[in-house]
């Protein structure tokens, strides 16, 4: 997200996220977990994420998008997109744009940004994978009730900002049924604040991610949620960021989606078990 303007910052520090609080969960327990290291735990859920990764690139869905800028309560600028993630004749992937308004957001002071674009589509549904895993620094905290799930608590950043990758810095809940992330709370870095004259701030908001059960097998990001003040050189900026993912439908074409290494079978169960995890 950027001003709507070219502007002249300071460089600032990565922001630091693992001293927020967060609501709507129990305590956290520090103590280690039983039966079982963090470091399989780790292997485990970044193994099951990629199973995930590539099961839902065979799903359709619906994602929308609404980006307000606030002054108090009031929206002085919105920016709403609202797209199908379909597939064409030939089995390739594709996005058709279903609701797509004006922007207004220049009028609260931003615009949309590469960055925000990029990250709407690939890291507010962030996904850590086993194919990831060198990138990041992994921390575990504790365990964590969330809902009826309990859930293993880690924390996450990236080892080094490589060229203009974009990464996710903050905190993962990985059920410790399933071993899958059911929710993320963090944001997505570097912000580029930059001091040379004629250069534009970049900056992101902190976001909550909540993943819900499809299918019976995988935990699909259902809807995120961000509410944050970036702080502008020329001032600071309330951003309000919600995104849905509805309408989860896995493509009827020829293809094959696996569960803990086996296929599964159309009737939507996990292979061996008939029973689905409670949402």
């Amino acid at each position: 997200m950027k001003v709507a303007k070219s502007l002249s910052t300071t460089l600032v520090a990565l922001l630091l996220l693992s001293g927020f609080a967060i609501a709507q969960e129990g305590p956290l327990d520090t103590g280690q977990p039983a039966g079982i290291t963090p470091q399989e735990i780790i292997q485990r859920f970044a193994a099951k994420e990629k199973e995930f990764k590539e099961a839902r690139d065979q799903y359709t869905y619906r994602q929308s998008v609404k980006v307000e800028a606030l002054d108090g309560d009031t929206v002085n600028g919105e920016y709403q997109q609202v797209f199908d993630v379909l597939f064409d004749d030939q089995g390739k992937r594709t996005e058709n744009v279903v609701f797509a308004p004006q922007s207004t957001l220049s009028n609260g002071g931003l615009e949309m940004d590469e960055g925000d674009f990029e990250d709407i589509r690939n890291r507010l549904p962030f996904v850590l994978t086993s194919d990831e895993l060198p990138e990041y620094d992994i921390l575990y905290v504790g365990q964590q009730q969330e809902d009826e799930l309990h859930c293993y608590v880690f924390d996450i950043a990236p080892k080094q900002i490589v060229g203009k990758k974009r990464y996710f810095q903050g905190r993962i809940w990985v059920d410790d049924h399933d071993f899958q992330i059911v929710k993320t709370f963090g944001k997505t870095v570097p912000d580029i604040n930059v001091h040379k004259k004629g250069k534009e701030e970049h900056l992101y908001p902190k976001f909550t991610t909540w993943r819900q059960q499809i299918d019976g097998k995988y935990w699909f990001p259902t809807y995120t949620r961000a509410d944050d003040e970036l702080h502008f050189s020329t001032g600071d900026v309330h951003i309000r960021e919600i995104v849905k993912y509805e309408d989860y439908k896995r493509f009827g074409a020829k293809s094959r989606i696996t569960y803990e290494g086996k296929e599964v079978p159309n009737d939507g169960q996990k292979p061996g078990n008939s029973q689905d995890k409670p949402k």
